[in-house]
C-alpha cells in the first residue's frame, strides 16, 4: 500500500496533523519509536521508566534522557509524545516574539486562529478558584511582596476539573479513595473518551491514572484514529528516501528484544520526532545516509533551550507548600517584556509527584495510609521548586559526531554556549531567590547551574528551523522542508527562536495550519 502521509512521530506536531489530514479522507500511517502507554493499567509505575536511545529494543520506558555537554534534555517517548510528561500548560507565545526570526507569513494574528481552534479542542481551563494548592497563594505573596502583583495569574492548562470536587477530601487520600473521588465525576468529552477529574494528585508528570490530564490520547488522537490513520507503536524510523515521486520510509520495529527491518512508501512524509528526534534524522539522511543529500546546511542551527530553569526553596512548617498536591503548575509572574534586567522570563510555581507513596498506594495499599501518617511532616513538604522559562541566546548547534568509544558510531552532539546563556539564567536565578525570601524561604542554589553551569531542558526548540530561504531554515512556512517537495516538519524543531513560555500550544498551533495548507 502507497500511503498519502508517513508521519514519523506521535506528539503534538504527528497526533495534530494525523488527525486534519485523516478527517480529509487521506491515507494516514503513524510510526512511533514508543509504546502504547495504557494510564489505568501500567502507565507508569509498574514499568520500565527509561527510553534508551542507544538501545530501545531493550528499554524503551516512556522518558528519554539525554546528555550533553553542559545540556540535558528530557524528552517523552510514546504514542502521545511529549503530552505523557507535560505539565499540561497550554498558552500562547507573546505577539512580540513573532515580530523576529519568522518568515513573514508567520505572526501572531496568523496563529490566533490556530491557538483558539487548540484551546477549544483540547478543553483548555485553569484551576477553580476553590482548589487552587497552597503553592499557587504563595506564589501570589511573592508576587505582591516583591512589588510585581500585576504579573501574577493563574495558568491555563489541559486539565479536566470538578468545581463541585472538596480537595481537603483528596489530603493523604489513599489511591482507591482518590479513584472513587475521580469515578464520581466521570464523563465522555467531546471527542467521545470518557474522562475523570482532577483529584490533586500530583502525578501530572509520571501519568494520570485518574483520566483527568489531556493527553493526546483523549483528543487529536482518538479522532485521527476513527478517521482512518494508523498509529504504531515502537517503530524507529532510520531513513528517508525519495522514491518514485514520494518517499521510501525504512524503519525498524521494536519487537521481543531484537530490532526487526521494514519499510513503507508514501507521496508524503511528515517528520514530527521533536526537536533532537527530527534534526537527528534530518542529519543523518542527509550526511550519514545521503539520501536527503540536499537539506539545507542550516540543519541543525539556532537551537534552544527556551530559557528552561529551577531553584528549590525550603520553607518551615507554618508555611508548607506541599509540592505534591494539586496540579504541577498553576500560576505565572510574567516577566516577558524584559522588565527585570532586559531578560524575558516568566515563574512558575513547581510541583512533584510522590513517587515512593505513588508505589506504596498502587501495591502496598494497606501500608501506605501508615507510611503517610508517619510522613506527615515528612521534609519535602516543605520545598517550593521555582520553575521558569526565558528567552534564551537560541545559538545551539546539533550536530553528529563520531564517537570516541567503540563501536564508534556517529553519535549526536550539542554545543551550547554557557557564556551568551548566563545572563538569562542568572536574572531567573536571582528573581527566584528573591520570591522566596519575601515569603521566607531559603532558597537553594542549584549546583549544576552555579559550580558546572549545566543546565537542563523539557522544552528543546529548533533544528529544523523556519525560514525565508534554505540560507536561514531548513522549513519554508508551510513546514515543508526546502529542496524536497512532498517532505515536512511539524513540531518543535521547526520555531526558530526561544519563546521563553511553556511551547505545546504554538507547536499545536503551527501544526494545524501546516495540516490545513498541505491540502489547499
Amino acid at each position: 500500500m502507497i500511503w498519502d502521509y508517513i508521519i514519523i512521530g506521535s506528539g503534538f506536531g504527528g497526533s495534530i496533523t494525523a488527525c486534519r489530514l485523516a478527517e480529509k479522507n487521506q491515507r494516514v500511517l503513524v510510526l512511533e519509536r514508543g509504546r502504547r502507554w495504557v494510564e489505568k493499567d501500567d502507565f507508569p509505575i509498574t514499568e520500565p521508566w527509561i527510553f534508551d536511545h542507544k538501545h530501545p529494543e531493550k528499554h524503551n520506558g516512556w522518558i528519554d534522557f539525554r546528555f550533553f555537554r553542559k545540556m540535558s534534555v528530557i524528552q517523552g517517548a510514546g504514542i502521545g509524545g511529549g503530552s505523557l510528561i507535560y505539565a499540561n500548560i497550554s498558552v500562547e507565545a507573546r505577539p512580540e516574539v513573532f515580530k523576529n526570526g519568522w518568515p513573514a507569513e508567520i505572526s501572531y494574528c496568523e496563529l490566533k486562529p490556530y491557538y483558539d481552534k487548540v484551546a477549544k479542542f483540547m478543553n483548555v481551563q485553569r484551576v477553580p478558584e476553590n482548589q487552587v494548592p497552597e503553592r499557587f497563594r504563595l506564589m501570589k505573596r511573592a508576587a505582591d511582596a516583591t512589588g510585581y502583583g500585576d504579573r501574577f495569574r493563574g495558568v491555563d492548562l489541559c486539565v479536566e476539573f470538578n468545581p463541585n470536587l472538596d480537595i481537603t477530601k483528596t489530603v493523604d487520600a489513599s489511591d482507591d479513595e482518590l479513584m472513587a473521588l475521580s469515578k464520581a465525576s466521570r464523563t465522555v468529552n467531546q471527542h467521545g473518551v470518557e474522562i475523570g477529574s482532577c483529584v490533586h494528585c500530583g502525578n501530572c508528570d509520571i501519568g494520570c491514572t485518574y483520566h483527568a490530564k489531556s493527553t493526546l490520547e483523549k483528543n487529536y488522537i482518538p479522532v485521527a484514529e476513527r478517521a482512518g490513520a494508523e498509529f504504531r507503536p515502537l517503530h524507529l524510523v532510520r531513513t528517508i528516501e525519495p522514491q518514485n515521486g514520494g518517499y521510501l520510509v525504512r524503519f525498524e520495529r521494536l519487537v521481543d528484544g531484537e530490532r526487526k527491518p521494514g519499510s513503507e512508501t508514501a507521496r508524503n512524509v511528515i517528520v514530527a520526532a521533536g526537536s533532537l528526534g527530527s534534526t537527528e534524522l534530518l542529519l543523518r539522511c542527509r550526511d550519514q545516509y545521503k539520501t536527503l543529500p540536499h537539506i539545507s546546511r542550516f540543519l541543525g542551527h539556532n537551537w534552544t533551550s527556551n530559557g528552561d530553569f529551577l531553584t528549590p526553596a525550603f520553607y518551615d512548617d507554618a508555611h508548607k507548600p506541599y509540592p505534591h498536591r494539586g496540579p504541577t503548575i498553576t500560576s505565572i509572574i510574567d516577566f516577558g517584556d524584559g522588565v527585570y534586567k532586559g531578560q524575558k522570563f516568566w515563574v512558575q510555581d513547581g510541583g512533584y509527584p510522590n513517587i515512593l507513596l505513588n508505589y506504596l498506594n498502587r501495591f502496598e495499599k494497606k501500608r501506605a495510609r501508615a507510611l503517610a501518617t508517619l510522613l506527615e511532616n515528612r521534609f519535602d513538604d516543605n520545598v517550593m521548586p521555582w520553575f521558569a522559562q526565558g528567552v534564551d541566546a537560541g545559538d545551539g548547534l546539533l550536530h553528529l559526531r563520531r564517537s570516541w568509544l567503540p563501536p564508534w558510531r556517529k553519535e549526536l552532539h550539542l554545543d551550547w554556549d554557557t557564556k551568551t546563556n548566563a545572563p538569562l539564567f542568572d536574572a531567573i536565578f536571582e528573581m527566584h531567590h528573591l520570591l522566596s525570601k519575601k515569603t521566607g524561604g531559603t532558597p537553594h542554589d542549584s549546583p549544576f547551574w552555579k559550580f558546572l553551569r549545566w543546565a537542563v531542558t523539557p522544552h528543546p526548540l529548533g533544528g529544523c528551523n523556519m525560514g525565508t530561504s534554505p540560507a536561514d531554515g531548513v522549513v519554508n512556512h508551510k513546514g515543508e522542508v526546502f529542496g524536497y517537495k512532498g517532505l515536512y516538519v511539524a513540531d518543535g524543531s521547526i520555531i526558530p527562536v526561544p519563546i521563553g513560555r511553556n511551547p505545546t500550544r504554538t507547536i499545536a498551533a503551527l501544526s494545524e495550519r501546516i495540516a490545513k495548507l498541505m491540502l489547499e
